[in-house]
């Protein structure tokens, strides 16, 4: 078999590819109303994470093969990869019928063709780089080939007494000792030929299932004189989503992934196993992460930052030498400031917290700004939303705001200013002024004596 090249070897020719991903799967197994390739890992469409590996592998062009009444799915597509062309395949005839879907596309091409699927999400971009270089090499099919512990169910790679490979066998057609053949089709094929849409139209579909088999186009080309080959990949890589328990299985392993990569990258994770990423987070360097911490998407933490346990994050910039958490809740738009301190129950959604500021305890920041060095009290409440609109607060420079604090926005809190413990905050605060807004207390000498001596009163009559 043959491995991928390293990094230095993978450099292709400037021959044109075209990438076609195939997602007309209904995903029965799913049971579910969403589309099968729009379920998501790592917080991203599995979909997208095949237009993203497709893209980072050098296609010049995408085409996406999808069933009917995929409206969604086509939506999904035309975001992530605007000039994406999109074939319906109109019913479920096979994987060779879903490639001719896109003859146009395939048609007017000069140049590579790579297929892949939108529900094998965890392939990398290098391996299809590896299946180019293959046909850089003088194949002109290249296979992505693994091993699986159990290879029941999957295609196998069939060679001849020289070792060639000359043919890929479905497990339902495979004769008992094509059946014993460990090496197994991994699902993404890339040529090098003339005419793919002639050779594919060759296929038949006299076999068990009665369906074109887009793996019959390797006996098809070796048996004109070409050349197949295959290239490893991973177990993990080659793994298919069909069902609920694989797309665990797939999250699991991307989690792996993200981990090491942070890790790798400078950060220390006190407990990998309960660290959980999204596609795009960015961990900087001499990052502590402690258990139980969820990053969704659009996160970034830069150098040396602290996460304590059981934050959860999305949408946020952590920035360096901040502290966070524990139990800290970071909606889209937070932005915590260089030496930043943010407590427990603390919550923070479209709103800066500026250097130095602190928020340790217990207080709900949304829509506003809180300035440099600034102390915001426990039990202190953005009051930002009337109703009807979303309304900002800010916190000046250097500001004091006690606790149990409701600051009804819009309002500002000048530099320096210091409110009150228990004031309810509605209009502007100058700059180094004290705002209190309290009612008088009222005190009653012997109340309590004598309410609970009525309330003894009416429990022993009852």
């Amino acid at each position: 078999m043959q491995h991928d090249p390293p990094d230095e070897m993978h450099s292709m020719t400037d021959t044109p590819l075209l990438i076609v991903l195939l997602a007309g799967g209904k995903g029965v197994r799913m049971r579910s109303d969403l589309p099968k390739v729009l379920h998501p890992i790592g917080g991203r469409p599995m979909l997208t994470h095949a237009l993203a590996t497709a893209q980072a592998a050098g296609a010049s062009r995408l085409a996406l093969v999808v069933g009917p009444e995929a409206s969604l799915v086509r939506a999904e597509a035309l975001r992530a990869a605007p000039n994406i062309d999109i074939f319906e395949q109109p019913s479920q005839g096979g994987t060779a019928d879903a490639l001719l879907a896109a003859r146009a596309a395939l048609e007017r091409h000069a140049g590579d063709v790579l297929v892949m699927f939108a529900d094998t999400p965890l392939i990398e971009a290098a391996r299809l780089r590896a299946l180019i270089a293959a046909l850089d090499a003088g194949a002109q099919v290249a296979v992505l080939a693994f091993e699986p512990a159990d290879p029941t169910g999957y295609g196998r790679l069939v060679a001849d007494t020289a070792g060639r490979i000359v043919a890929i066998r479905e497990h339902k057609d495979a004769s008992a000792a094509e059946r014993k053949v460990k090496l197994c089709a991994a699902g993404a094929m890339a040529f090098r030929v003339p005419a793919v849409a002639g050779l594919l139209s060759r296929i038949g579909n006299a076999n068990a299932s009665g369906e074109y088999y887009l793996t019959d186009a390797v006996a098809i080309a070796t048996g004109d004189g070409l050349v197949a080959t295959a290239v490893a990949c991973s177990v993990e890589e080659a793994a298919g989503v069909n069902s609920r328990a694989q797309l665990a299985a797939a999250e699991a392993v991307f989690q792996a992934r993200a981990r090491l990569k942070a890790m790798d990258g400078g950060a220390t994770l006190v407990a990998p196993e309960t660290v959980w990423f999204s596609f795009d987070t960015a961990i900087g360097r001499d990052v502590t992460i402690e258990p139980n911490v969820v990053f969704g998407p659009g996160v970034v933490v830069e150098d040396g930052a602290q996460i304590l346990a059981h934050c959860h994050m999305t949408g946020t910039r952590i920035r360096k030498g901040a502290r966070v958490g524990p139990f800290a809740r970071f909606r889209p738009g937070a932005d915590i400031g260089p030496g930043a301190r943010i407590g427990n129950f603390v919550e923070v959604k479209n709103a800066s917290v500026e250097a130095g500021a602190k928020a340790n305890h217990l207080a709900y920041i949304g829509d506003g700004r809180v300035g440099e060095g600034a102390n915001v009290g426990a039990g202190t409440i953005f009051c930002n939303y009337d109703g009807y609109a979303k309304h900002i607060t800010e916190i000046g420079k250097g500001a004091f705001v006690g606790s149990n604090v409701s600051l009804v926005a819009p309002v500002k809190v000048g530099d320096g200013a210091y409110i009150g413990s228990g004031s309810v905050i509605t209009k502007d605060v100058a700059p180094d002024a004290l705002a209190l807004e309290r009612g008088a207390q009222e005190e009653r000498p012997g109340w309590a004596a004598k309410f609970k001596l009525l309330m003894q009163k009416r429990k022993n009559r009852a």
